[in-house]
């Protein structure tokens, strides 16, 4: 048995599958990102998973795709996690962006992006993976993701540049004020995820100018620090995976207009595509 999995920082997708690539069992779990999660976090976490607990020590091979997953080390640390579910698996950890990568693939090269909790790019060809100018977390970077747009949500609120009925109605909707986004935003962890919980905000008042330009400065901004350094950007389909690709397309479209970029596939969970390409390919899978 396989257990395939993709994870951001909040959620992960993961499917286990037969020897021969056919869907057995699709679960949610929380995400697991070692910048955030050590290993025995990952452990207590995964064991507490009721399919994993039923099914765990038949899987063989264990394929983990999740944000943060970007260096040897940090790959072993949750893969030492992972081992507490599954104890009798090979365990491959790689970055999100290869599944991103391989669930867009359609056999041509392409610039895949993540528009999620975070935010990512990466060029893919059919054999190489090349990281974009990203991935240095929602302090510094992350343009365009739910924590960008929660953040501008937050200083919004928090300068009353909302409206007082926007105001109020944030306020009631996350049960929050500034004490309470002080202590969030300095935590020891969590901070991107609480921030990223704001964006729904802004796509429920999407037709109002003052949130749809927040939204499209967040993507212009990272087009512009993400895709574009890229040499074949203004040649190849530009596909986007995630919650907030999928939520907020309008204005993805509007942006990639603006740049006169060609759009690709927008998919809102990897893990569909992610299983069609391992049935395909899974022989030639390469971890990095």
């Amino acid at each position: 048995m396989i257990y395939l999995a993709e994870s951001g920082s909040t959620k992960c997708d993961a499917v286990f599958l037969s020897d021969e690539g056919e869907e057995i069992k699709r679960i949610r779990t929380i995400g697991f990102n070692p910048y955030f999660h050590d290993r025995h976090f990952v452990a207590e976490e995964i064991q507490k998973v009721e399919e994993v607990a039923a099914m765990g020590a038949e899987v063989k091979q264990v394929y983990f795709y999740g944000a943060g997953c970007s260096s040897p080390e940090l790959n072993e640390e949750v893969a030492i996690g992972l081992k507490a579910g599954f104890p009798n698996a090979e365990i491959f950890v790689d970055h999100d962006l290869r599944a991103s990568a391989y669930a867009t693939w359609n056999g041509d090269p392409q610039i895949t992006c993540i528009l999620g909790t975070g935010s990512n790019c990466v060029y893919y060809d059919g054999e190489n993976l090349v990281p974009g100018n990203s991935g240095y977390g929602f302090i510094i970077g992350d343009e365009g993701s739910a924590s960008y747009i929660g953040k501008r949500l937050v200083r919004a609120y928090l300068y009353h540049q909302m409206n007082e009925t926007h105001r109020r109605e944030f306020e009631q909707t996350f049960q929050v004020d500034k004490n309470i986004i002080r202590h969030n935003v300095y935590a020891p962890t969590g901070a991107n995820v609480f921030l990223g919980s704001f964006a729904p905000f802004a796509h429920k008042y999407l037709d109002d100018a003052f949130y749809y330009q927040i939204v499209f400065n967040g993507f212009r901004e990272f087009v512009e620090t993400q895709v574009l350094p890229f040499p074949e950007s203004r040649k190849v389909p530009i596909s986007f995976v995630g919650s907030i690709a999928h939520h907020f397309e309008p204005v993805l479209n509007d942006v990639l207009d603006f740049f006169d970029l060609k759009k690709g596939r927008i998919i809102r969970r990897p893990v569909d595509g992610l299983i069609d390409f391992h049935k395909r390919y899974r022989m030639k899978l390469k971890t990095s």
